[in-house]
């Protein structure tokens, strides 16, 4: 098999979605493997590089939470998509909590959940070939190495909360509304979206701006928000 091939783990109990998935990934070009069980995903992602895994909540042995957090711990970069039932907010931010990247909603269309794994391998191309540095005053986003840093100080980020801020720094100066956040760094059209980026607006702003003085993480009352150095 060609070495442009990209290989995806599916971990999901219920054999004929699995199966579906599997199949309709292949006809795409793709190459799988499958998983029915947590812990068994989890061993498996261990042994093998995968270009992107699809994950869901509720698994014998290991739950979907456990299992992204196993994955997130050997490798800081794998796009993982969650495949649940579950789709209130509090589920969605435990999820990007342990380090989901995104959620797709049971019952899905195979099309979206192609387009979204479509969108998170062109994403990944995309930060390999034009990592560098990002600067903003004193903070320091390293896009190869998902590091952050302020004042020389490590911050520690889930990958979702890096994601937020690196969207944030390469807009530097210019108002995002709530909307457009939640589509660029959830690719999320729907309202719910919006709930989510305030609470991981918060979460920012705990770890990048309450123990330094000058505050870099800005409301725009109505419009969005700013990231910009204080006047």
């Amino acid at each position: 098999m060609s070495n442009d091939v990209k290989r995806i783990l599916i971990v999901e109990d219920d054999s004929r979605i699995a199966q579906n998935i599997s199949k309709g990934l292949t006809e795409k070009g793709f190459e799988t493997e499958v998983a029915y069980d947590g812990l068994i995903g989890s061993k498996i992602a261990h042994n093998s590089h995968f270009d992107l895994v699809i994950l869901d909540i509720n698994l014998p042995s290991l739950n979907g939470y456990e299992v992204c957090r196993n994955i997130r711990q050997r490798d800081p970069n794998v796009p993982i998509l969650m495949l649940t039932a579950l789709g209130e907010t509090e589920d969605k931010i435990e999820g990007f909590g342990v380090g989901a990247d995104d959620y797709v909603v049971k019952p899905f269309d195979f099309r979206e959940l192609l387009a979204r794994i479509n969108v998170f391998l062109k994403r990944a191309h995309a930060d390999q070939d034009q990592g560098f540095v990002l600067r903003v005053a004193d903070l320091e986003i390293n896009t190869n190495a998902k590091t952050v840093t302020r004042s020389g100080q490590s911050i520690d980020l889930t990958p979702k909360e890096f994601a937020l801020l690196e969207y944030l720094v390469r807009n530097k100066g210019r108002t995002i509304s709530k909307a457009e956040i939640a589509q660029k760094v959830w690719d999320s059209n729907h309202d719910s979206g919006t709930n989510v980026v305030e609470v991981y607006i918060n979460f920012l702003r705990k770890k990048v701006d309450r123990d330094f003085e000058s505050k870099l993480i800005h409301t725009k009352s109505g419009m969005g928000y700013v990231l910009k150095e204080e006047a």
